[in-house]
């Protein structure tokens, strides 16, 4: 699939990747003016536009990006501490994205003197849309694959695991560059990205690449399944059902929730980076937000005990 929606002029490209993100804040905006104007929000609706343009740029942007940079290619940007600019090649991370945004509004939050875990709550009900459309993207571009697995009706083939398919045999990786130009010469030593653009139009082509390629987990829909529309469903209909709710409740569920999700879909993931002992990073770092979350969930208990 072509990670390119439209090709407007030049180098100005519109990427699915992209669109994942600028359509979760549009979601975002409506549901948390929906949420203001229905009081169950502890911001005013005149609010939301503002503090939407903070979480995107300081939070998701700014966080995600540092966060990829800092906890999945550490060595990368020690040898090359300039990568951090780079953003047009990809790197968003999501605990990352998450750290960004609690620290967004714990500072919003002081700036206009209302409950910081009442300015999360809201927050969390509709981040996992963005989460929903960011794995849907993430499927499109066929990065972030999950591990080879047989007997598997659902599995995929994703391009973009040839090299990790084929690490520990050079002969038959050469092999498949060669039957590959075979079909068209004009691959020649164009770097890899160029074989695959071409496979999307070229049957033949794309039918000789898949032959060297494991069938694997499309383990980005099971994260988009879990971690965006089963914990929305989940945060959504709390809000409603319970509006009173102590404030942090709904900012510790997601927290727990996420992690647990995210911990068992790493099960199903290729690990993109270093192992950490048995846990994969996502993992690893999913296992401080199920601790943060509790701890919220507590500070939602002691604040309700002292209000009664």
């Amino acid at each position: 699939m072509d990670p390119v929606l439209l090709d407007v002029a030049g180098p100005i490209k519109l990427r699915w990747y992209g669109l994942g993100y600028l359509l979760g804040f549009v979601f975002a905006y409506y549901l948390l003016r929906w949420q203001a104007r229905k009081s169950l929000w502890v911001l005013p609706e005149n609010k939301v536009s503002d503090f939407i343009t903070y979480a995107a740029v300081f939070g998701v942007f700014i966080g995600g990006r540092l966060g990829s940079v800092l906890i999945y290619n550490f060595d990368a940007f020690l040898s090359d501490p300039s990568m951090i600019f780079k953003v047009w090649d990809g790197g968003m991370a999501s605990h990352g994205g998450i750290l960004g945004l609690m620290i967004v509004t714990f500072v919003y939050a002081r700036k206009n003197n209302v409950s910081w875990t009442g300015v999360g709550d809201g927050l969390c009900v509709v981040a996992p849309i963005g989460i929903f459309l960011v794995r849907i993207a993430n499927f499109i571009n066929g990065e972030l694959y999950g591990r080879a697995v047989n007997g598997v009706s659902w599995a995929i083939k994703f391009p973009a695991s040839l090299y990790t398919d084929l690490e520990n045999d050079p002969v038959k990786l050469s092999e498949a560059f060669t039957s590959c130009q075979a079909v068209d010469p004009s691959i020649g030593e164009q770097p890899y990205s160029y074989l695959v653009a071409q496979a999307r139009d070229n049957p033949e082509l794309l039918e000789t690449l898949g032959g060297y390629l494991k069938a694997r987990h499309p383990s980005q829909l099971y994260e988009a399944l879990l971690e965006g529309l089963v914990l929305f469903l989940i945060l959504f209909m709390t809000r409603i059902k319970f509006p009173k709710l102590a404030n942090g409740v709904l900012t510790g569920m997601f927290f727990i929730f996420y992690a647990v999700f995210r911990i068992i879909v790493e099960g199903f993931r290729e690990p993109d980076s270093a192992m950490i002992g048995v846990f994969t990073k996502g993992q690893f770092y999913s296992l401080f937000m199920v601790i943060a979350g509790l701890a919220f969930l507590g500070y939602a208990y002691r604040t309700s005990k002292k209000v009664a």
